[in-house]
């Protein structure tokens, strides 16, 4: 049995990512705010468990208690494989630094960067004694290479959660059951965060045509289709410990 720990995993790419993970072997542990019935009903016709946690992941002080509710349902010393796929992020605040929030700023990087740096340490944790595969797919972005205006918190948070993929995997070196660990930008997915991105003030953020040009001329990624690629990558060797890559340049 494989279990898979999914993180907005309700709609958008993690619902993507989930729906082809669709088998009868397979465990699928779904956080998100809200369920999504056709994961649910797929999965049951082809006899896949799939169970959902209804949980706000900006809110980190049931994370622990999150994991431990999770891992329940986690046979560890029968698991061939334990994978945790950090895919639940915001947008939200877009604007010039000095215009930020204080409180958007903290709801942004407790959702982006803290949730998934706690659930991979628990996982990690949990996992210890797990002789079978055990992997961290980090959804990173170009945003993490790249500065865009208006995009402070964004960038920022998709940097850190990069090089903290990167430190897991080179804590894991002398490990005997190491975790691997991951971070994949999957493109540009047409999906509720590319709504939000074309209806923000082009003032605060002057890229703002540009990804209207791209929905406009269906230049945009299915969520079907990019998490097709990224859980084909999940369970293949092409998963590479320590790599942060796009998944467009690569796969």
């Amino acid at each position: 049995m494989k279990y898979f720990i999914i993180t907005g995993a309700s709609k958008g790419l993690g619902e993507g990512i989930a729906l082809e993970l669709i088998d009868e072997n397979h465990t699928l542990l779904c956080i998100a705010r809200s369920k999504s019935e056709k994961l649910m009903q797929l999965a049951a016709g082809k006899g896949c468990k799939v169970v959902f946690f209804p949980y706000d992941l900006s809110d980190h002080s049931g994370i622990s208690k999150l994991m431990d509710d999770m891992f329940k349902y986690i046979q560890l010393t029968e698991a061939e494989g334990i994978y945790l796929v950090n895919n639940a992020g915001t947008i939200h605040p877009v604007g010039r630094v000095e215009d930020y929030d204080p409180d958007d700023v903290k709801i942004h990087l407790h959702l982006n960067l803290l949730a998934p740096m706690l659930l991979s340490a628990i996982f990690i944790k949990k996992s210890k004694g797990v002789s079978g595969t055990k992997r961290i797919l980090n959804i990173s972005s170009g945003a993490a290479q790249n500065p865009y205006y208006g995009w402070g918190c964004y960038c920022t948070g998709k940097a850190g959660l990069d090089m903290f993929g990167r430190c897991i995997s080179e804590e894991q070196q002398g490990e005997a059951n190491p975790v691997e660990t991951m971070g994949v930008a999957p493109g540009i997915i047409d999906t509720d965060m590319q709504t939000a991105i074309r209806s923000t003030d082009e003032r605060a953020f002057i890229h703002r045509s540009k990804f209207v040009e791209l929905k406009e001329s269906g230049q945009l990624i299915a969520p079907a289709v990019a998490g097709k690629k990224l859980a084909k990558l999940l369970l293949s060797d092409e998963f590479k410990d320590g790599a942060v890559t796009d998944i467009r340049d690569t796969y």
